[in-house]
This record gives C-alpha cells, structure tokens and sequence, in this order.
C-alpha cells in the first residue's frame, strides 16, 4: 500500500496546477528510466488487462498499482475522449455497467441512445460528460461475484495519469493503451485544433518519450504497444510514430468497425500479409484461436501459426480465474489453461484479469535467469531482429 499512496501523491503532484496542453512534459524528461530494472523480455508478456480488474474495480490507480506489484509487464487499458476533449481510461462508451452514474440523480436527464458499431445502445454516455463531471463519478467493480469493497472508492484516471503510473513505477513497466472505439468518438467529439482522436491518442504518448520500434533502445526504455480493433486507426497512426501496434480481433460473427470486414477476411493470409507492414502482432480473442464445443476445447485453428509465419505476435485476451471463464479441460485450474496456452498453443503475451496467478505460475515455470538477466535480453533482441531480416 505504500506503493499506492506514493505514486498518487506523484501523479496529483505532477497534473495539478497545470493549465496548458503538455502536463507533466518537464518532470517527465527528469525520469531516470536508464536504471531501473528492466522489462523481462525473454518468456511471454503478462499483460495486466484494465489493471489487476479481478481484484480491484477496473481502469483505476489502484488496479494498476495492484497489478504492477503482482509482477505485470504490462499494464493495459482503454482510452476515450470526454466531451471537452480529454483523455480517459475507461472501457465502455456508457458509464452504466462501472460507475455509480444511475444514482446521480443530477445527471439524469444525460441518458442518450446513439449508433455504436452499427447498433442502438442507450445510457450514459462519456462523450456527453466533462472531465470534472467523469471526476465526480466513482467506480465499481464490473461484475456482482467479484469483490465488491472497494466500489466508490475510485475515480475514472486520464491518459496522462495512467502513464504516469508506468514511468514512475519502481521497475520498466510498459503501457498497452487501446484506442477505444475511434468511429464513434470522432462522430461526437470534436477537437478546436481540427485533430482527431488517433492525432491526440498518439501526441499523448510523444509527450512523455514514447517512441521507438520494437525491441529498440527507445521501446526498451518504455516498453508501449498500441492497440486498436479498428485497421485504419492503426495504419493512421502509422503515420506518426513507429511505436509497435497489435490488431486486435473479435469474435467471428463481427465485423471491424471501420472497414466493415468480416472475422474471415481480416485473419486471411492476404490480409495478414497486407496489415503486417503496420502492425507487430494481432490479439484475437483466445476462442477464436480455439473454438470451444460444449465448453471444451475444440481443435486449435491454425491462426498463431500463421501469424508466426509472417513474425506476427499473438497476445490473446482474456484470461480469468474463475470457473465460469474456463473451459471444463482446465477442471477448474487457471494454471492449467496458462500451461495449455503458453506450452501448447505457444502465444506471445496474454491479456489477463489476475495478473498475479500468471506470474506465479510464470515464475514457477519459467524463472527469471538471474545471473543472466542482461544477456538474455540482448540475445531476444538479437534473435527478433535476425528472424525479422529474414534469417
């Protein structure tokens, strides 16, 4: 918990007070990132999902704090835009399902049905709130058989506070920021400079140094994958930083929100070859990789070995501990479905709601070389860039 409370204080230090467009850019230049422990590249990344959600309400300090203390590589999270053009992690477009919205009786004449991904959703929406009105707002945990203690003990975080987190966490901790619903966002939020939501998403990430492809000194640094469902954000984006970006693929019956492409053209080998000019890797949903029957597993696809033919990352989501989220194979045991995942299927990284089961099994099977912890680094970057030249 000391932890907690130090970097809080930080974070309110570092955003307070601060009346122009680049808070924080000053102190940020002032981090020493070069010795701090480095990011463990050498076994898959333990990507925290929306923090350590199943222990703490999601996309809050204290999620990712949780998460970055339970031995995460990466802390993961959503980012929309406010209606006055700021930047906030939060996962759905409505603030029903996670914040204690439906009890602000002041804010209930805010209930809105707008188009999302060519269907109807009605609720409150974030992009027809202020920051300060977001602020206001407490969090809660998104599902009822989760620990409920620390509902509307949290409030919604911007963009900038989230990074924070990472860069003044004790060790190389890296961000793993999706831009969340662009479509959308752009249609209803609207900027006085003329940019769009991916031109602030990726200013947001320049303004605190982070820059550089994959495995580079600079990405070393401050380790960032940039996430989005939606492949013209991300090839736009490409345009502005060479910062490594992971596609990311729903279930098989949707459709991209952007392209309007189907499951089965965007995991196509034409298609795979086309987007891995602009991308690193992909992250389906792990069900579509194995396609479950009567909730056992079904055979394996062959999508991870396709992906690795083009030296394409796979990072699936999501994985959860409890029994309803796993597949009878696993009897009830998360260390059995990681040990299937990591041993079997061979994927790169994966997204999970329990950061810290991961990487105690991690651990378990897959120690840290602590004698050789500078070595093996610099032998992954070497062999990731001899596999990606061809050898």
């Amino acid at each position: 918990m000391a932890a907690f409370w130090l970097i809080s204080i930080i974070v309110l230090v570092l955003l307070s007070g601060e009346s122009n467009a680049n808070p924080a850019a000053s102190q940020q230049s002032q981090l020493d990132v070069n010795h701090r422990k480095p990011l463990q590249t050498f076994r898959p990344y333990n990507i925290a999902h929306r923090g350590s959600n199943g222990e703490i309400p999601e996309e809050t300090t204290a999620a990712y704090l949780r998460a970055i203390e339970e031995g995460a590589d990466f802390i993961e999270s959503d980012i929309l835009a406010t209606k006055d053009g700021h930047l906030i992690c939060f996962h759905d477009v409505i603030l029903d399902a996670t914040t204690d919205i439906a009890n602000r009786t002041e804010f209930a004449n805010r209930k809105r049905t707008y188009e999302v991904e060519r269907q109807n959703v009605t609720g409150w929406f974030v992009v027809d709130f202020t920051l300060e009105e977001l602020k206001s707002l407490r969090v809660k945990q998104r599902y009822n058989f989760r620990d409920q203690q620390y509902n509307g003990k949290y409030q919604i975080i911007t963009f900038d506070e989230y990074i924070l987190i990472a860069l003044y966490a004790d060790r190389v901790v890296g961000i793993y920021p999706e831009l969340k619903n662009p479509i959308f966002i752009n249609e209803h939020v609207k900027w006085s400079d003329g940019k769009k939501f991916e031109d602030k998403f990726v200013q947001t990430l320049l303004k605190y140094g982070y820059k550089g492809e994959y495995m580079s000194e600079d990405w070393l640094k401050q380790p960032l994958f940039i996430q989005s469902f939606a492949p013209s954000s991300l090839i736009y984006m490409s345009n502005m930083t060479n910062s490594p970006k992971i596609f990311l693929i729903d279930d098989t019956t949707v459709r991209t929100q952007d392209t309007n492409q189907s499951y089965y053209e965007i995991t196509s080998d034409a298609y795979l070859a086309f987007i891995r000019k602009y991308i690193v890797g992909i992250g389906p949903w792990k069900d579509t990789i194995v396609p479950p029957i009567n909730n056992y597993l079904g055979p394996p696809t062959d999508l991870v070995a396709r992906a690795h033919a083009l030296n394409l990352q796979v990072h699936p989501y999501t994985f959860r501990n409890e029994n309803m989220f796993l597949h009878f194979d696993f009897h009830q045991d998360p260390y059995l479905e990681y040990e299937y995942w990591l041993g079997e299927i061979g994927v790169d990284g994966l997204f999970t709601d329990f950061t810290g089961t991961l990487h105690r099994f991690q651990e378990c099977t897959t120690p840290y070389p602590k004698n050789e912890k500078n070595a093996e680094a610099l032998l992954q970057k070497i062999n990731y860039m001899l596999k990606d030249s061809g050898y």
